[in-house]
């Protein structure tokens, strides 16, 4: 008695969630951009500029969110002002938030270095010339 075995299904659901976590944060050549494999002058000088554009953008968010009138006590005065102040306190905790979450690949943190060379400069230069 031969003992006949199945075809894998492709296409359906599991098949599909299994490759997809197989295959998941690999890069274009196959392989994963581990932390051993990401050059440390890389990842420092990434993280440095990525932390710069962010406290930036905060900077800016809180300059904006800030109250209208003379200082913080006088918030519940005027019902724009309360609203303008919760909504950037929320945007700021979720900017901050962004601040922990590094990349996970190599081409991350190569994307991080040349966005933030151009880009981290000029929101600082922003955040100075508003405040």
């Amino acid at each position: 008695m031969s003992q006949v075995t199945q075809a894998p299904v492709f296409g359906t659901t599991l098949s599909c969630a299994r490759d997809w976590f197989r295959f998941a944060g690999r890069g274009r050549h196959g392989k994963r951009g581990t932390e051993a494999t990401i050059p440390t002058g890389l990842r420092i000088l990434a993280i440095v500029l990525r932390a710069l554009f962010i406290g930036a953008l905060v900077a800016v968010t809180v300059l904006v969110s800030s109250p209208q009138s003379e200082n913080l006590a006088s918030v519940y005065e005027s019902p724009g002002d309360l609203i303008r102040l919760a909504l950037g306190f929320a945007v700021c905790l979720w900017i901050v938030s962004h601040l922990f979450m590094l990349p996970r690949t190599t081409e991350g943190y190569r994307t991080w270095v040349y966005l933030g060379l151009v880009v981290a400069p000029f929101a600082w230069v922003v955040a100075i010339v508003i405040w």
